[in-house]
């Protein structure tokens, strides 16, 4: 379906579970070159065991100076840059605001954030020099939205949206295009950690906020990494050549995040 991601030179932060790994692999077997990275060794060496064909780095993305290491490695083996995929994310603590502990608050921004600013910096340059270049930042429904007790990290993926859309305008006579997706709740273990931590600090059951989560999208369903991962390899291909600046919702069409 995807042809002409054939050699295309893929990095993709996070790379070793969920969203990453999903991109990772969907890369793979459309034939592109994929360097990804992670800060857990156990996935990471998993996920390369499996996959042979696949590079990988473990990487503190939330710390740039890992960030430089990261890209050294990999354009040491890709030797240039296509797509980007910024997923690198953590959930935050979950909480009313002024419980919140302001370490965990700048971590979630460390991760969330800093590290898409981190990369994006890093890449650029190698995108101007091919003439051009896909970078797609994963937001979040909570990116587009307010979400009540995650504060930190919904204002770290609306920042994420507004540098999507304002680094779209700065490179764009470049022919670097560069889109934000916005992921409704994802299926998997983070989204069970969520949950639990959620139910802890709303006093509610997990299994009445894992309703409310279903209950908020019209599809009525979790999202599969699958699903996401289908939307950025449309985003690197030519089907969206013409694609950017954008905050794209692969979210179930979810209406409010307020009942979690």
């Amino acid at each position: 379906m995807f042809d002409d991601l054939q050699q295309q030179r893929v990095m993709i932060s996070a790379g070793a579970s969920g969203i990453g790994r999903a991109t990772a692999l969907a890369f793979l077997a459309a034939g592109a070159r994929v360097h990804v990275c992670d800060v857990n060794a156990e996935a990471l060496e998993a996920l390369l065991g499996e996959h042979p064909a696949l590079c990988g780095s473990l990487v503190d993305i939330g710390d740039e100076a890992e960030v430089h290491r990261w890209f050294a490695e990999a354009q040491a083996v890709l030797g240039g840059l296509d797509v980007l995929v910024n997923n690198a994310g953590i959930a935050g603590p979950a909480g009313h605001l002024e419980g919140l502990e302001s370490e965990a608050w700048r971590a979630t921004f460390d991760v969330n954030l800093h590290s898409t600013f981190y990369c994006c910096k890093q890449a650029l340059p190698l995108m101007k020099a091919a003439g051009s270049g896909s970078i797609i930042n994963i937001s979040s429904t909570a990116g587009i939205m307010g979400y009540p007790l995650r504060t930190p990290y919904a204002a770290a993926k609306w920042a994420v949206t507004g540098l999507s859309k304002s680094l779209a305008m700065e490179v764009g006579d470049h022919g670097i295009r560069v889109n934000a997706i916005c992921p409704g709740s994802i299926s998997g273990a983070r989204m069970d950690g969520v949950i639990a931590r959620e139910a802890k600090a709303s006093g509610k059951s997990e299994e009445a906020v894992r309703a409310a989560y279903v209950s908020q999208c019209s599809l009525k369903t979790f999202i599969d990494p699958e699903d996401i991962a289908a939307m950025i390899l449309f985003l690197s291909s030519k089907a969206g050549a013409k694609i950017t600046g954008q905050a794209l919702s692969v979210d179930g069409d979810t209406h409010t995040l307020a009942n979690a």
